[in-house]
């Protein structure tokens, strides 16, 4: 034992002066670079924006709903008595709905019945007015919404789409409530409904494709870009638009990864990819920009340009959408973004970034307008309804005051008429009504009734 010590005292040395030897005859190597691909985790950036926006629809989401409870009741009012009641169905704690329904005088009235003395709750008039105008704007947009289904059919792996998954995103794609009739039904040209013999579910399918359908928004936005800036038809040729939000940090290997992501092909949402071979890492490529352009174009034949994401999920199976769609899309932050404001955080409400410019709409379209006339109703402050009542019960008290007063007046002619009627009955006054007759000028009296008079005059002398 005490040799072996001994011995590796004595080599241990002799090791030392022959490193710097070892190391200078290996190969140089290369530094150590940063990888230059969009990492697949990345954190969520707020943008203070999109999150105002789903504020204000958490409130106008909570009016609806009271909005559709009092169209559905008798005379479409509501006691104050069964508010609490009712409420509670919606969501609302107890004692909750009452103070809620006082904060939006625009949208809701409380009146006391004439004859019962009890308070009741009713729609106001803009409130109504702006039901009917979102009505109107639906029924018109039919046409459209024709065309937005056929495309989102097309976009299917197969050419159908379960009719359950689009009645939920309905009103996402702006189709009426009765859209299996007036959309479907009514147009067999374009649309087939069957029933599946294993699940038993209905399915909508495309009768016959249209390929001049099959143009993506990204690409019409791309020859816009082109014809307008003028940029090189190579750069923009497979490119989104990219605005990433305030805040988000973007490294010099990060742009370097973006820039080279955009110049990656990839096959159009509409194009049937089943008989590519998608094994290889260049088809994998591409099938993830290609989720990427489906998702786009997904929002893009929305109304408002946005959709949340569990709607997203219905269509993940038909349409060849990876599974963690949440991850998916933090990695293109540039181009969708995240809210998870407006319900608590349970739902994720995915925005088209391109179709948005300070909270708006770049391209509203009339029903998105008829929709966001409702958010007015509820941004506006209460203290200007208390003066448009004042001013409305102001309004009344002149009409009344008027009304009174010209009663008076038509009271006192009929008293004046009738002590004239008395004087002419008596002999007197004639010559006040001969000179009345003879002074008027631009009188009724013909030269016939002359004659008719002179005849009666001439009778009564007889």
């Amino acid at each position: 034992m005490f040799l072996l010590i001994n011995l590796f005292k004595h080599k241990t040395p002799t090791l030392k002066p022959l490193l710097p030897s070892l190391l200078s005859n290996l190969p140089p190597t290369r530094p150590m670079s940063q990888s230059t691909s969009i990492p697949k985790k990345l954190e969520r950036v707020r943008d203070h924006g999109y999150d105002n926006y789903m504020e204000i629809e958490k409130k106008t989401r909570k009016v609806l709903k009271f909005q559709e409870l009092i169209l559905s009741l008798p005379n479409q009012t509501l006691p104050i008595s069964r508010l609490d009641l009712l409420a509670r169905r919606l969501g609302f704690k107890q004692h909750e709905s009452g103070a809620f329904v006082l904060k939006f005088p625009h949208v809701f009235d409380i009146y006391e019945h004439p004859v019962q003395r009890i308070l009741y709750i009713r729609l106001t008039r803009k409130a109504l007015l702006q039901i009917e105008q979102e009505k109107q704007a639906l029924h018109a947009q039919i046409p459209d919404a024709v065309t937005r289904l056929r495309k989102l059919v097309m976009m299917s792996n197969t050419g159908r789409l379960r009719l359950e998954h689009v009645r939920i995103a309905r009103k996402a794609f702006g189709l009426p409530d009765d859209f299996e009739y007036s959309v479907i039904l009514n147009h067999p040209q374009y649309f087939r409904l069957f029933d599946a013999r294993e699940t038993r579910n209905k399915y909508i399918e495309i009768v016959e494709r249209d390929e001049s359908l099959a143009v993506c928004a990204i690409e019409k936005a791309r020859e816009r870009e082109y014809r307008e800036k003028g940029i090189d038809a190579e750069d923009i040729r497979f490119s989104f638009i990219v605005n990433f939000p305030p805040g988000f940090k973007i490294g010099k290997y990060y742009r370097i990864a973006v820039w080279k992501w955009q110049r990656v092909p990839y096959w159009s949402p509409y194009e049937d990819v089943s008989g590519y071979d998608l094994r290889s890492l260049e088809a994998q490529k591409r099938m993830e920009k290609r989720a990427v352009a489906t998702i786009h174009e997904l929002l893009s034949l929305t109304v408002e340009k946005k959709i949340t994401l569990e709607r997203i999920a219905h269509f993940r199976l038909a349409m060849n959408l990876p599974k963690r769609l949440k991850e998916f899309l933090l990695q293109h932050q540039g181009i969708f973004y995240i809210s998870t404001r407006g319900n608590h955080g349970k739902l994720h409400t995915v925005f088209l970034r391109e179709a948005y410019k300070r909270g708006e709409l770049i391209e509203p379209n009339d029903l998105y307008l008829a929709r966001r006339k409702l958010a007015d109703l509820v941004l506006l402050s209460p203290r200007k309804a208390n003066l448009d009542r004042e001013l409305v019960n102001y309004r009344r008290d002149r009409e009344d005051e008027m009304e009174h007063s010209r009663s008076k007046f038509v009271e006192n002619d009929f008293r004046n008429f009738a002590v004239e009627d008395n004087v002419g009955k008596d002999g007197e006054g004639e010559d006040d009504l001969d000179m009345h007759v003879g002074s008027d000028a631009g009188s009724d009296f013909t030269d016939e009734d002359d004659d008719c008079l002179e005849t009666a005059d001439t009778g009564r002398a007889q």
